[in-house]
């Protein structure tokens, strides 16, 4: 860790003790030497000497620093701490020998398991603590770590922006590798909580360490290749992971998508070239990085001679070129002259100046950058400290720090309100929870075919920003593991499309569903519909249920066939009928008018015209008149007609008991008698639709139920036991001139109309029979349509049965059409035959 001290005059210390093979020189195993690591102590070198060197910050102040490594142990970690907080004397709990400057700082820790510890220590000093890699979402605590602050942003921020960033990829299935401790089981449950509120689903979530049995590794490779996912969310430091991506190159693995969270540091000194192989194409989140002016001058003049004092650069040389400065166990203070040969010796004509963009990956400044301004953030809180005016200051009475004498708690109040902008313009600051701004990068790792690394920044993300400008990705910058610029699917079902709808399974997570047609009447207009909306009432689904469409409106019309048909049949049935009335006029003083009473057979022809008018009123678009008239004035003039029916029948057989000598019957066949037989039966039926109409009248109305796909418009009969009543008023008028009428077939036939009278009434009776159930079944057009053919069908009945015979006589049989005709087959009755 880096410890920048208030120190003068300028200079910096290094040094204090270091892991055995880790960072430490003295160590004969340098392959543990991590480069990516050693950049980020350089960038606190290098923020220290550029603060050191500017004179309007902290001026006549220079800062110093102190490095101890913590070996990735929480114990060595603690004791650095401790050592550090007792000064010169060692690790001393609870003392401090401030025989060095006083402390304003700690920069540290990069693992967030290891920054626990240290931040309640310090928190419990009031020592004020930076990391620049720290991601744990519980260190934003201040109760728990009062003076922890971080310059990249926590797990809270980093759960929004990677769920967002799943959804914008259309990635709803994936699985995870944490950690195992708490700090990877707390971090991956909240990235689990928010891919699951963003609509996705953590297939599996598998735990990985460093100490892992290679029989542990290879079942969580098999389960890794077995799965169904296609992306793989690691949330584990790199030094976890190394072991599983070696074994996924070693069992031929390649197929999977693997996302890195932050606390995953793209390390390429950490991992061998077939673990690379494994994450080409693999996408990471890392804090935002900004430039950092001049450091890449500073590293290219890194170099044993310019920098005798530093322990790691040997380490560094020998890892980045194949030589040894000198030997372990040599004593490593020599004459300059003697190290200048060796280093030439060494490097030979290579220039070393030139390998430092490829050494130090400076494509990727992540956390590295985050170290450089954690120095700047304590450097700034220190000026404003400084700065203070007497009378001005925040602490008691108004007064400020004695500059002489300055306390840690003092440092930590500037601290937390520290806010200042970088040589590029970014500003910093710390919320009241110690994060700063989050924003994050989006990585991708690309490989070229000759084995070159890259990592390239495809997109950005800021989960704190409005919708729609969260997230911005450029998908086809990245380049996916099989070359493809084609972004990867990785869902348990595919999305249902419009006009379906999901239907979860059961026992399985939300995201592996069944797609399933919406019902009739529904819709659905986009993908992945959790429910169908159901379409107004006055509109229908298409076949395809992807929208909703206007119902067709139906009624009975004119133009259509069926509706032209009836029309003409009805104009028929009425010319028929006024030609029959035409005839009888024409020979109304011939026998056979004047025998079947004139009176009556015209107003029976009349009404029967009537009659066949009256299905007009059946056909379009019903209107509240023509709904309260159409069946009251059909069934009047329908009475009418078979009341003149029952007349005629009545009039028959008192014609023929009147021909006995003394009856009474004769008084009866005056005109009056079947006058008063029609004006009473149909007077009752004037009554009875008097009072439908007064107490429930018809109405037209919108039938939206009787077909889901169209509206009818029909006329609503009010109460429908005033409709029957009609109807069966009408049949029984019927069927009494049914009954009379079969009883008197048998008269003698010159006077009598009975036989007609009876096959008439047969076929009216049947037609209307027939009427109910029909009626009863149809709806819309077609139960107009039966009714409009029930009253055709009646009618020509009547008119064919009764008249047409008649007519027959008058126009081709004219003589028969005489008295003397009728009369001699009434002396001779059945005795006489026709001839």
């Amino acid at each position: 860790m880096i410890v920048p001290h208030w120190y003068s005059p300028r200079s910096w210390i290094q040094y204090r003790w270091l892991c055995p093979g880790h960072l430490d020189d003295r160590s004969p195993v340098t392959s543990r030497f991590n480069i990516r690591y050693y950049r980020d102590v350089l960038a606190m070198v290098y923020a220290t000497e550029e603060i050191n060197g500017t004179p309007a910050l902290l001026p006549n102040i220079s800062l110093g620093f102190r490095i101890f490594d913590s070996c990735m142990s929480e114990n060595r970690a603690v004791e650095s701490v401790l050592e550090l907080l007792s000064g010169e004397a060692g690790m001393v709990p609870g003392y401090r020998c401030p025989s060095l400057p006083p402390l304003a700082g700690t920069i540290g820790e990069t693992m967030s398991s290891l920054t626990v510890p240290m931040a309640r220590i310090m928190g419990t000093l009031q020592y004020p603590q930076i990391s620049h890699s720290s991601v744990l979402a519980s260190l934003s605590d201040k109760q728990q770590f009062p003076s922890f602050f971080r310059t990249v942003p926590g797990y809270t921020f980093q759960n929004i922006a990677l769920a967002r960033m799943m959804g914008h990829l259309n990635w709803t299935w994936v699985g995870m590798i944490i950690s195992n401790d708490e700090v990877g089981l707390q971090g991956g449950q909240g990235i689990q909580k928010g891919i699951e509120d963003n609509g996705g689903c953590v297939a599996f979530m598998e735990k990985i360490n460093l100490r892992f049995s290679k029989e542990n590794v290879l079942q969580l490779v098999e389960k890794i290749r077995s799965h169904s996912v296609k992306v793989i969310i690691v949330h584990s430091p790199e030094v976890h992971v190394k072991v599983l991506l070696q074994t996924l190159y070693e069992q031929d693995v390649t197929s999977k998508v693997l996302i890195f969270t932050a606390s995953f540091i793209i390390t390429p000194g950490l991992l061998d070239n077939n673990a690379w192989k494994i994450m080409n194409g693999s996408l990471g989140i890392a804090p935002f990085t900004d430039q950092m002016l001049g450091f890449e001058e500073f590293l290219s003049h890194l170099h044993p001679l310019r920098y005798p004092d530093d322990i790691f650069i040997n380490q560094f040389m020998e890892k980045a070129f194949p030589c040894k400065i000198w030997d372990t166990n040599e004593n490593q203070t020599m004459a300059t002259e003697d190290l200048e040969k060796r280093l030439v010796s060494c490097l030979g004509d290579m220039a070393f100046n030139k390998r430092i963009r490829s050494l130090f990956e400076l494509n990727d400044l992540s956390y590295t950058y985050h170290s450089y301004t954690a120095v700047y953030a304590i450097a700034h809180a220190l000026h404003d400290l400084i700065a203070c005016r007497s009378g001005q200051g925040p602490f008691i009475h108004r007064s400020c720090a004695d500059v002489r004498d300055i306390r840690s708690w003092q440092i930590l109040h500037y601290l937390k309100n520290v806010r200042f902008k970088t040589r590029t313009g970014v500003e910093l600051s710390f919320d009241v929870n110690g994060d700063a701004p989050a924003t994050y990068d989006i990585l991708n790792v690309q490989i070229s075919p000759d084995e070159e690394f890259r990592l390239v920044k495809v997109g950005k993300l800021d989960p704190t920003a409005q919708e729609g400008e969260a997230i911005i990705i450029n998908t086809n910058a990245i380049l996916w593991g099989d070359g493809s610029s084609q972004v990867p699917r990785s869902v348990c079902s595919d999305s249902c499309p419009p006009g379906y709808r999901k239907a979860a399974r059961e026992g399985e997570p939300i995201c592996c569903f069944d797609c399933v047609p919406c019902s009739q009447g529904e819709m659905s207009n986009g993908t992945d519909t959790i429910q169908c909306s159901r379409c107004f009432e006055n509109q229908w689904s298409n076949q395809r249920r992807d929208k909703c469409i206007q119902k067709v409106i139906e009624f009975l019309t004119y133009e259509e066939p069926l509706g032209l048909a009836l029309t003409i049949s009805a104009s028929t049935m009425f010319l028929l009928s006024v030609s029959v009335l035409v005839v009888f006029i024409r020979y109304h003083n011939t026998a056979i008018v004047k025998a079947n009473n004139r009176g009556l057979s015209y107003l029976l022809l009349v009404s029967l015209m009537l009659c066949f008018l009256c299905s007009f009123m059946f056909i379009g678009r019903p209107s509240k008149v023509n709904c309260m008239l159409r069946q009251t004035i059909f069934s009047i003039i329908f009475s009418i007609s078979v009341s003149s029916v029952l007349a005629k029948t009545i009039i028959v057989v008192l014609a023929f008991k009147a021909t006995n000598p003394g009856s009474h019957a004769r008084t009866w066949l005056g005109s009056k008698t079947p006058l008063c037989t029609v004006i009473f039966c149909s007077f009752i039926q004037m009554i009875l639709c008097f009072i439908w109409l007064w107490k429930s009248p018809p109405f037209p109305e919108l039938n939206m139920t009787s077909y889901n796909e169209k509206i009818i418009i029909e006329c609503n009969e009010g109460d429908t036991i005033f409709f029957y009543c009609m109807l069966g008023y009408m049949g029984l008028l019927a069927t009494v001139s049914f009954i009379v009428a079969f009883l008197s077939r048998n008269l003698p036939g010159s006077f009598n109309e009975a036989k007609l009278i009876t096959f008439s009434m047969l076929v009216f009776v049947s037609v209307w029979i027939s009427f109910i159930p029909a009626y009863l079944s149809t709806r819309g057009k077609y139960m107009v349509a039966v009714e409009v053919f029930a009253i055709l069908c009646s009618s020509a009945g009547l008119l064919g049965c009764i008249f047409f015979p008649k007519c027959y006589i008058i126009l081709f049989k004219p003589q028969k059409n005489t008295k003397q005709y009728l009369i001699g087959k009434v002396q001779f009755g059945n005795k006489v035959k026709e001839g």
